[in-house]
């Protein structure tokens, strides 16, 4: 569980999030592996150095090839310790061309190729690459692959396990299976309102995107981010700027260009998301990201590109905390949030909900029905039945 509230700290202070059940403290502003791919060795020794400078301890490393994992190997000698690695498996080349390959030899290989590039004898978080489909699923945690992944684990030379996603129903059923702490998964506003089954990467056609874009909350996203924070699994974040479309008024499906700080802000205010990686591939472009932390309330606030949500009348909070302040103290988003979860599974609500929802100054029952969440808030949530349920639910 995190503290979703913004902290206005210098752009010196970073923030830090841990990864489901392994103690692991990730930095909320990571590192993508494809701006480091289109770079140079010593441009990418810079980008690292300076992105450890300023707090940055987690990258991902999916991206096949020996020349871009030796350019890491080299900007990570003798900080490696300092930088957690999210490593592939099932990441591939077939002719110099990104693939995937469920081939428990061509895993194997691809895994220890990564390990030698990379200069190191283990890698922290192993991901099954890109479990997309009812067979990647089978094939990753169903079979052999499963037992090799385990056998590293056991090893050392994983810390954690953890898959790549795009699809919330996949994401939520490897979840669900206990054997993963952690789950990339592509996460912005207008994925967020896209059909459950989409092609991610077919949406980053602007006619596909504008095709498929319906102004309406895609239900199994959010049980996906509730089922992760439930099952304390961590959301590590990719696509957060939808290739950059969410900064252009020209190609936002939003009507209006975001910043990167909005876009930032959007993700970590998911349930369960411990970090967004980025594809920085220079330091002002870091610089950039990092400036969420100098940035106001009102600078971070996102609800007016997404006011005219669909999904708003089903009650589907989006714990953007525009509702607040609330004259009772109670913190509007983390109490929702909690009784989202705990709705998921009335009867037997985990411990750690419990925990966390009791630690809160106030709760649902501390509502007095004053009306003053529900005149701020854009989506036209009914706050006060939310409260109302919160309370029902913890009992106070």
């Amino acid at each position: 569980m995190y503290d979703f509230s913004h902290k206005k700290d210098s752009m010196e202070t970073m923030e830090y999030r841990t990864i489901g059940k392994t103690g692991i403290k990730a930095s909320v502003i990571g590192l993508g592996s494809e701006g480091i791919a289109r770079i140079s060795a010593e441009e990418t020794e810079r980008v690292i150095d300076f992105a450890l400078d300023n707090g940055i301890n987690i990258m991902d490393c999916c991206m096949p090839g020996l020349e871009v994992q030796n350019h890491i190997n080299r900007a990570l000698r003798g900080k490696r310790g300092k930088m957690l690695i999210q490593g592939h498996i099932g990441s591939s080349a077939t002719d110099g061309q990104y693939d995937v390959s469920r081939d428990i030899t061509v895993c194997k290989r691809n895994f220890e190729e990564l390990l030698k590039g990379l200069g190191t004898d283990y890698i922290d978080f192993g991901m099954f690459f890109f479990v997309d489909t009812d067979n990647d699923f089978s094939l990753c945690f169903e079979d052999e692959l499963l037992r090799y992944v385990l056998d590293l684990k056991e090893a050392g030379i994983i810390r954690a396990i953890g898959a790549s996603c795009h699809n919330s129903e996949i994401a939520g059923r490897i979840a669900a299976t206990g054997i993963v702490d952690l789950i990339m998964f592509s996460v912005n506003p207008v994925f967020d309102m896209t059909p459950v089954n989409s092609d991610i990467y077919e949406l980053l056609d602007d006619a596909k995107l504008k095709e498929n874009f319906r102004l309406e909350i895609e239900p199994g996203r959010a049980r996906f981010y509730q089922i992760c924070e439930q099952r304390q699994v961590s959301i590590t974040v990719m696509k957060t700027l939808l290739a950059g479309k969410l900064l252009s008024p020209e190609f936002s499906p939003l009507g209006n260009a975001m910043s990167v700080s909005q876009c930032i802000h959007y993700a970590l205010n998911r349930p369960a998301v411990a970090s967004v990686l980025l594809g920085s591939k220079s330091e002002g472009e870091i610089k950039d990201a990092l400036s969420y932390f100098d940035k106001s309330e009102t600078e971070l606030d996102y609800s007016e590109f997404i006011k005219d949500f669909k999904g708003s009348s089903k009650g589907g909070c989006l714990y953007c905390n525009h509702c607040q302040p609330c004259p009772q103290g109670i913190d509007i988003a983390a109490v929702t949030r909690y009784a989202d979860i705990a709705a998921l599974n009335r009867s037997d609500i985990p411990p750690t909900v419990q925990q966390h929802y009791r630690s809160l100054s106030s709760h649902g029952q501390d509502c007095v029905s004053c009306g003053s969440c529900e005149e701020k808030c854009p989506f036209g949530i009914p706050v006060i039945a939310n409260m109302k349920k919160a309370a029902a639910l913890f009992g106070v």
